[in-house]
């Protein structure tokens, strides 16, 4: 059997070698990784947090997703819920948490008190959303959301991860 050289990516790679080489590079395999090892650290300020326990508990099973370890610490996390309505007076406790938090890390608002504030918006004590003090990289909408949007929300982290190219065109208007 003659074995065909052929050209990919401007180098000369045999067909038996193109079948079983993968070229890349180190980003994108750590971008890989990181997208698909997710520890969340929670902070379950309101209602929502029952949504978020009921998403990684059996019936929903976010494990199937590999973001089964909830941290109870900031320093072995690299993911934020921030689950349910904010007060003035929680937020710097929750910024001490993000800051504690090593690089590179991301933010989840999931609620519409988290989001916006939601129907307490118009109180003197409530942040009208996370954004305000933290920067978030997804926003789950609903009052509670159902277990399947935190899902759904991860989901598109992942995909932010994973292609550093929406993040950049997000956060730059590009």
């Amino acid at each position: 059997m003659e074995v065909k050289p052929s050209v990919c990516h401007e180098y000369q790679v045999d067909e038996v070698l193109k079948k079983n080489v993968i070229l890349t590079s180190l980003d994108a395999v750590f971008n890989w990784a990181r997208g698909y090892s997710l520890w969340p650290l929670t902070s379950g300020l309101a209602c929502c947090a029952i949504e978020m326990m009921a998403a990684a508990a059996g019936r929903f099973d976010l494990a199937r997703f590999g973001y089964e370890v909830f941290r109870p610490s900031p320093r072995q996390a690299d993911l934020l819920i921030v689950a349910g309505t904010l007060t003035w007076k929680m937020a710097p406790a929750l910024v001490r948490l993000y800051e504690q938090m090593p690089e590179p890390k991301w933010v989840l608002a999931m609620g519409s008190c988290a989001n916006t504030g939601g129907p307490f918006t118009d109180s003197y004590s409530v942040v009208p959303g996370v954004d305000k003090i933290l920067p978030v990289d997804v926003y789950v909408p609903g009052c509670p959301p159902r277990p399947e949007a935190l899902i759904d929300g991860m989901l598109q982290l992942k995909q932010k991860i994973r292609t550093p190219e929406i993040a950049r065109s997000a956060r730059y208007g590009a």
